[in-house]
């Protein structure tokens, strides 16, 4: 199951609906903790965040999933490129930095980059 984290509806439901149309369980939510709340937390095989986010950020959101020891790809999106912050992003793992707007086929890409990353032994 893919989660999809966003504080913006529009974005949030647009970005569940595209990867929905490729046939993937998906789930969305508007903040990491509701994320972080529910039983799916158990069940995410890739995290698509928005890293500004109310309450715990994207990027906090990756850290806790690593110290939590979660396999599951964290993909953060972003409509403020910042370089440190994209480094600091990959440098802890993520594994896509994205800057919206960008296209249904990028984000698509990355998903099915990170999913047969994490089949991978």
């Amino acid at each position: 199951m893919i989660a999809v984290i966003d504080d913006d509806a529009s974005v949030r439901e647009a970005v569940k609906s595209l990867i929905t149309s490729q046939g993937l369980p998906v789930r969305s939510y508007s903040s990491a903790e509701q994320f972080l709340a529910s039983s799916d937390f158990h069940l995410v095989t890739c995290v698509v965040t928005d890293i500004k986010l109310e309450g715990m950020s994207g990027m906090q959101l990756q850290h806790y999933l690593r110290a939590a020891r979660c396999p599951a790809p964290v993909i953060l999106m972003t409509a403020y490129f910042d370089e440190s912050t994209r480094g600091e992003a990959t440098a802890h793992g993520a594994a896509a930095y994205l800057v919206k707007p960008f296209s249904g086929a990028e984000l698509l890409g990355e998903i099915e980059k990170a999913l047969s990353s994490r089949e991978s032994p």
